[in-house]
């Protein structure tokens, strides 16, 4: 009954505001209550506080300290700032990696893989430049036999086929059938400046190919490091590899 009676004696109570600015000094603006000043006062002391903190530890700081991130840190502004390293990339990388994308590259080089592939089979590599030479040897019993050698006579064939690394036919093969093909020297030598030719437009394709490879790499491992995982490098950048990083194993569900 009590409180009934308490709670409808505190309805008809007079409602009391707090006091504002007087007139006469309205235009210092609103007056500042007791919660207003706390928050103005924790404020004050906070950065009063920071200010003797950092003052201190600039006191007591060593002069010969030395950090390992301050080789790659500096100084602009007042504030310290990560050195961005410098990409080991080629003027052509680079714009292939800003223009093109990922997918792009990618079937570029596959299309450039089967175009080595298809020559690589019309050619046969034989007498290819660069290509590793055959060896063919041969064993004697006394120092004789390898004076009076003769290839030529070895192998049953003509002298001047000695020096091929393939269609080499003997004596017996030549005298047996007869000669099909191109004869002519002329014709010959333009057939050998073709071959030249092809062999030099397939050097191009395999190099072609390596570059795109080196240039799908990079751009693969920009998109990795999009990721948040927590990652370390393991090796630089280079004109001929990308960086190599090795990211925090994280189980997948």
């Amino acid at each position: 009954m009590s409180s009934a009676f308490r709670k409808a004696l505190k309805s008809h109570q007079r409602s009391h505001k707090e006091r504002s600015q007087p007139g006469f000094r309205k235009r210092l603006g609103l007056l500042e209550k007791k919660k207003d000043y706390k928050i103005r006062a924790e404020e004050y002391h906070k950065k009063q506080n920071k200010l003797k903190a950092l003052q201190k530890k600039a006191l007591e700081k060593n002069p010969d300290e030395f950090y390992f991130k301050m080789t790659s840190n500096k100084l602009q502004n007042g504030v310290h700032v990560l050195k961005q390293p410098k990409e080991e990339v080629t003027e052509e990388q680079l714009k292939l990696m800003r223009t093109q994308d990922i997918k792009y590259v990618t079937m570029k080089r596959v299309s450039e893989g089967k175009k080595i592939e298809k020559m690589k089979a019309e050619l046969h590599l034989l007498d290819a430049d660069g290509k590793q030479p055959n060896k063919h040897v041969f064993f004697f019993d006394t120092k004789k036999e390898v004076e009076e050698f003769d290839v030529a006579s070895h192998l049953n064939t003509l002298p001047e086929l000695v020096d091929r690394v393939y269609n080499r036919p003997t004596i017996e093969t030549l005298k047996k059938e007869t000669i099909k093909g191109v004869t002519d020297p002329d014709l010959l030598e333009k057939l050998a400046k073709q071959r030249k030719h092809q062999y030099n437009l397939l050097k191009e394709h395999i190099e072609r190919e390596k570059k795109l490879f080196v240039v799908e790499q990079k751009i693969q491992t920009r998109k990795d490091l999009m990721d948040k995982t927590h990652k370390v490098k393991v090796k630089k950048e280079t004109l001929n590899s990308p960086a190599i990083y090795k990211f925090k194993f994280q189980r997948r569900r």
